[in-house]
């Protein structure tokens, strides 16, 4: 096996555990009350991940060899994206939801930031191609990324600051 191949491996494991994790916090949050928004955006999001993903296959020779800097630059990233979903424990989803009343966090990576895990998801996008020398992918789904995070945000930060229910997409 190519580092290539073990290195995307990884990072779908990584992925699909991250999905199971999220449903079960989904399912959840929802059953104490909580409230989704964001949904209309949401299969554009895990199109975006999952295409990101496959163009690695398609697009990068197996047996290239890595930019070890910016390979463990991204792997470095990896902690920080651990301790953003233990601070938010049960609350962490790949959806919009909030449960009414509860303040947003401001604790752990909270303390200095309102969305810490969107900066080390841009960091990802960019970083894990441009290891593996293919510096169209790390642009082109950058910028679809900071398209749909534009428009993410927004919708995020609007739920935070109110009833869930006056939000439109």
């Amino acid at each position: 096996m190519t580092v290539f191949y073990a290195v995307i491996a990884l990072v779908i494991a990584e992925r699909l555990i991250e999905l199971v994790v999220a449903q079960r916090n989904t399912t959840y949050l929802l059953s104490i009350g909580a409230v989704e928004t964001g949904r209309k955006h949401y299969p554009l999001i895990v199109l975006l991940h999952a295409a990101w993903l496959i163009s690695f296959i398609v697009f990068i020779p197996a047996d290239r060899t890595p930019n070890w800097w910016l390979l463990g630059m991204f792997f470095a990233l990896q902690p920080v994206r651990y301790w953003v979903l233990t601070t938010l424990g049960r609350r962490w989803t790949t959806r919009i939801i909030v449960l009414p009343d509860s303040p947003p966090l401001t604790t752990g990576p909270f303390r200095w930031m309102r969305h810490p895990n969107y900066l080390v998801v841009v960091c990802e996008i960019l970083l894990l191609p441009l290891a593996f020398g293919a510096w169209e992918l790390a642009v082109g789904f950058s910028v679809l990324n900071a398209a749909i995070l534009t428009h993410r945000i927004r919708v995020e930060n609007l739920t935070l600051m109110g009833p869930a229910s006056q939000i439109r997409e």
